[in-house]
């Protein structure tokens, strides 16, 4: 369910964007306004950025080969990476500069003054609707979590990553409408720069937070609380006493690897052993809905306490 709703969530933001952005350099090119400039390689670079998150979904559904024995999963990680430093150098770094040129040499919004706050308002629209797929799709998968939890803990990225571009974009919007609009009424271009100025700011703000959880699922990252409880629990039946340690680590959004030392009988033999095994793995299968490669370890837990 997640890469469905990730992947809907991703076209409908790709869809707003791609003609957000023409719009907004139309407006550009009419005004000359910094902000509607920012605003318009802002949507461009989100744009871009949902194109990657797509093929790294595609990318990541490649099959393992002997290479990658455990599949391309983490590919979508990887291009969830690669959309904060684009959203960081493209959109955030250039706003800034472009907020910077404007200040050295602020000009205000000689013609056309109707276009910039039509079109920004037009896209404030537009992007609520994006924004608005974002939530429904999370909510989903979200649960009791909260919306800072469901960014930090999420193993899917899309999700996170769009939600986020959503809600920059929409503030970045109503930043450049304020800096437009107070341009418009004293005929001071600072007023243009310091939005501009705002929205790299922010788009810097927006890149770092996903760089960092991006970062994190890259070095890899255990199992959810509840899924270690139920993997732990479905372990222990009959032939397997308990478990003595017990490892997770996500190989994909949906694929999760299980390593566990579990405590077996001593007087039970090998065959017995290796039904309890076979048993254990097919109880952990269906306690958990993740593609699981599972590795388990029989022993003695009195041998492990005296080694």
């Amino acid at each position: 369910m997640s890469a469905h709703g990730g992947s809907k969530a991703i076209i409908a933001a790709l869809v707003a964007n791609l003609g957000i952005a023409v719009t907004k350099f139309v407006a550009y090119l009419l005004t000359h306004s910094s902000s509607m400039l920012a605003e318009s390689v802002h949507s461009l670079a989100d744009s871009g950025n949902q194109a990657l998150l797509l093929l790294g979904g595609r990318r990541a559904k490649r099959a393992p080969d002997e290479e990658h024995p455990f599949g391309y999963g983490r590919e979508r990680y990887i291009y969830a990476f690669i959309v904060s430093i684009v959203l960081f150098s493209v959109g955030g770094l250039f706003a800034l500069y472009e907020a910077y040129h404007k200040w050295s040499d602020p000009h205000g919004i000689e013609s056309w003054h109707w276009v910039p706050v039509t079109v920004l308002v037009a896209a404030i629209v537009m992007e609520s609707f994006s924004f608005r797929t974002a939530i429904q799709e999370s909510n989903l998968v979200r649960g009791k979590q909260s919306w800072t939890q469901f960014v930090r803990t999420a193993k899917a990225p899309e999700l996170p990553v769009v939600l986020l571009e959503d809600l920059g974009a929409l503030v970045g919007l109503v930043l450049a409408l304020g800096g437009v609009s107070l341009t418009l009424l004293t005929g001071d271009g600072r007023w243009d720069a310091a939005g501009t100025a705002c929205i790299g700011v922010l788009l810097v703000v927006i890149a770092v937070v996903l760089a960092l959880e991006t970062k994190s699922l890259l070095l890899g990252e255990s199992a959810t609380p509840d899924h270690v409880r139920a993997v732990r629990a479905a372990l222990v039946g009959p032939g397997v006493s308990s478990v003595i340690h017990l490892k997770t680590l996500h190989l994909g959004p949906e694929e999760l690897l299980v390593a566990a030392k579990i405590e077996v009988a001593g007087e039970q033999t090998a065959a017995a052993v290796a039904d309890a095994i076979d048993a254990a793995e097919t109880r952990v299968r269906a306690a958990v809905d993740l593609d699981l490669q599972i590795y388990l370890e029989p022993d003695l837990r009195n041998v492990v306490q005296a080694a």
